[in-house]
């Protein structure tokens, strides 16, 4: 298998209803990644990555659009968006890059921008324009590490809403999972080493709570720490 596609990588957040359950069903599931815990099932390894820069005084705030509303009767909208970035340089190479075996943006540090449940989009300056359906829509932005690996202190979200869209808008203030990486398709040794990384919103994962179960080529891993996780695809030798 040369080429490896984002479709066979999928993630559910599993809401914790009762304790005695979950854990029942936990065991069932496949077993739980732990920090400094490595899991191997078949060819996949999958471990906790907790060695980037922190960027802890990181922050990232949106000065436009100001209200989450565009007002237009109908269709698109060109939505001007105008990020303030603290305390992270846009462009530049994480400290790290190039050592670690990720695939890394020759463009630098980025922001990821999300729009409901399409794939992100990086981007290396903090001003750019969005052509935006009529409707309802959730963003979130982060800042991201060179290596696309998400800085989880600085984020936001907001509901963006274009036009007069049919339909509620969506709850934010109930738990939510985004999904970031692996994007694309990957060939040749970039398949050997692939960063998972999802961001939560209004949750926390543990052994007795919410979790987020990963399936990769259909083998089932349950993770219950929020943390960037690495897995490994390896070669098959022939004899």
């Amino acid at each position: 298998m040369k080429n490896l596609a984002i479709s066979f990588l999928s993630l559910i957040l599993i809401l914790a209803s009762c304790k005695k359950q979950e854990n029942k069903d936990n065991k069932a599931d496949g077993k739980e990644v732990k920090t400094e815990e490595k899991i191997e099932k078949s060819k996949i390894t999958l471990s906790k990555f907790a060695d980037s820069p922190k960027f802890e005084d990181a922050k990232i705030s949106l000065n436009k659009p100001a209200v989450g509303k565009i007002n237009k009767e109908t269709g698109k909208a060109e939505v001007k968006f105008d990020f303030n970035v603290e305390k992270f340089e846009l462009g530049a190479q994480t400290e790290d890059a190039g050592k670690n075996g990720l695939a890394n943006s020759a463009n630098g540090q980025h922001i990821h921008f999300i729009l409901d449940n399409a794939p992100y989009s990086a981007h290396y300056e903090p001003s750019f324009s969005k052509e935006i359906e009529e409707g309802n829509h959730v963003l979130l932005a982060f800042l991201s590490r060179s290596y696309h690996e998400s800085v989880k202190n600085a984020f936001l979200v907001q509901p963006i809403t274009v036009g007069k869209p049919k339909g509620k808008a969506l709850d934010l203030s109930k738990p939510h999972l985004f999904y970031s990486r692996p994007k694309g398709t990957y060939s040749g040794k970039d398949t050997e080493k692939l960063l998972l990384d999802f961001f939560l919103v209004n949750t926390k994962l543990s052994e007795t709570g919410n979790k987020v179960k990963a399936t990769i080529n259909g083998e089932e891993f349950t993770i219950t720490e929020w943390g960037t996780v690495c897995y490994r695809r390896f070669r098959q030798r022939r004899s």
